[in-house]
């Protein structure tokens, strides 16, 4: 039996399907540039806001997530107080400038002492989940390879044989890498390339 699908159906959920990977994409530069200390005026540039409008949500923003800017405070006076900041799994970045009496050096120290537990820990999360993987792989004689890492994204060439264990085994294998308060997920692409599994 072969199933067509509905042209104007198939249009309808593509154009959803980009609606909502653009939302996506605006609201990860929104949190992470209001985290990292974005102004309002970076803000309202970069999503198409009014100042006024950006000054208003970031004020929203920490009102509506007042442990947000608790701990950001947290890490910038221990960074000051230590030197350094330490990632998720304890590798420290020193941070010279955190204490300099020049504001644009300090802020910018800020910055990246906020920074490291954030990137620093899912760069550590994601390495450890590509060792695990690929240790597994290994024992298992299996012929899938991990091609390369993009981000918080594991690319992997998977012969058809090995789709359904590797579609099950890997995120498994990438969420267990960390046990977390808000536990890790894995999402699982398929396609003949990296556009296409998306």
């Amino acid at each position: 039996m072969v199933l067509l699908k509905n042209p104007k159906e198939e249009e309808k959920n593509l154009k959803k399907k980009r609606v909502e990977a653009q939302t996506k994409k605006k609201a990860k530069a929104v949190n992470f540039g209001v985290i990292y200390g974005m102004g309002d005026f970076s803000l309202a540039r970069n999503v198409g806001l009014t100042r006024e409008e950006a000054r208003q949500f970031i004020s929203q923003y920490f009102e509506t997530y007042p442990g947000v800017a608790a701990w950001l405070e947290q890490v910038k006076e221990q960074t000051r107080r230590d030197g350094f900041v330490t990632t998720l799994m304890n590798r420290r970045r020193y941070i010279a400038d955190i204490n300099s009496e020049r504001a644009g050096i300090r802020a910018a120290a800020e910055r990246v002492a906020i920074n490291t537990p954030v990137q620093g820990s899912a760069a550590d999360i994601i390495k450890v989940a590509m060792v695990n993987i690929h240790r597994e792989l290994k024992q298992r004689r299996m012929k899938s390879k991990l091609l390369l890492q993009v981000h918080d994204e594991l690319v992997l060439e998977v012969p058809e044989a090995e789709i359904d264990w590797v579609t099950a085994e890997v995120p498994r294998l990438m969420a267990g890498v960390a046990a977390l308060q808000v536990p890790l997920v894995a999402e699982v692409g398929v396609g003949p390339n990296w556009e296409q599994a998306h």
